[in-house]
């Protein structure tokens, strides 16, 4: 049997204009909605139609011979990527995230649709460019970052894995009490919870953490490592707080819930997506197996 061209696959979420829709059945119902808030409908129009145009460019990049596939974000969780997959989110660099769990060393070439609204931190490379990099990818001929992603292991076999962070502590983030054991050290906390980030979680959620404590950690795009920090500590004469930020490399970060009800754990921030974390479980974090491979150009 003949082996199989390469297939891009290009992930997208609805846009603005899409959920608008939706939400409200008709464009005139929509615009109205909108109205009523100060917006212009055809401002969210205009937006939906050069989305769609970027997309329609980035699909025509795609080398004539290779097949090609479409999905939605809500449906990653049911689509099977294969190994020779050239992984393309359009969108902004949140979709990289979400993708990432779900593969397996597939180059990902993230496409910025509107540079004047999103970072582009992760989704960096311009439409032009895509059609010499579909078979610079496939022959290892790109430049490609893999970057550390991070990975939680229940003691009930269930696994979260995250590009950014995983978080660690109660629902409503209120006060979660848990155990903590790293580095040969344990103490017992009391706190808003913890999140355990990568490199590339650093620069987000994890640094405003780090700038309100003053606890820095280097991390490295694609350094075998992770740091935690943990949320506003709260001393007492059950609870310390002398584990409030540190270094993963070897040894997985156990943590061991004392939460009677309303413990979770969850990924990237996708908190409908949790765990339960209630009294007697535990959970090891330390960097993924695997990596995302993120085409940089």
């Amino acid at each position: 049997m003949a082996n199989l061209t390469p297939r891009a696959v290009f992930v997208t979420r609805e846009t603005d204009y899409e959920l608008l829709i939706a939400r409200h059945a008709t464009r005139d119902q929509a615009r109205f909605f909108l109205e009523t808030r100060g917006q212009r409908i055809e401002e969210v129009e205009a937006r939906h139609h050069r989305f769609q145009a970027v997309l329609a460019s980035a699909r025509a990049a795609v080398p004539v011979e290779w097949r090609q596939a479409l999905v939605k974000r809500a449906d990653l969780d049911r689509f099977l990527f294969a190994p020779d997959d050239v992984v393309v989110p359009v969108g902004q660099d949140g979709l990289v995230a979400n993708v990432a769990k779900y593969l397996g060393g597939q180059p990902v070439i993230g496409v910025n649709p509107a540079p004047d609204l999103y970072d582009g931190v992760l989704v960096r490379i311009a439409v032009e460019n895509l059609a010499k990099l579909f078979p610079a990818s496939v022959a290892g001929a790109a430049g490609v970052e893999r970057r550390t992603m991070v990975q939680a292991t229940l003691d009930g076999g269930e696994t979260l894995t995250a590009l950014n962070e995983i978080f660690v502590g109660h629902g409503s983030h209120q006060s979660a009490r848990y155990r903590i054991e790293a580095g040969g050290m344990t103490e017992d906390h009391s706190s808003s919870g913890l999140i355990v980030a990568s490199g590339t979680g650093a620069t987000g959620w994890a640094r405003s953490i780090a700038d309100a404590t003053h606890l820095e950690l280097a991390l490295g795009l694609e350094e075998r490592a992770v740091g935690y920090w943990v949320r506003e500590p709260f001393p007492s004469v059950a609870t310390a707080t002398a584990m409030r930020a540190g270094k993963i490399t070897g040894r997985a970060l156990t943590v061991t819930s004392r939460m009677n009800d309303g413990g979770v754990i969850f990924a990237d921030g996708i908190e409908q997506d949790f765990i339960g974390f209630d009294w007697g479980r535990s959970v090891q974090i330390a960097p993924a197996t695997r990596s995302l491979h993120l085409v940089i150009g």
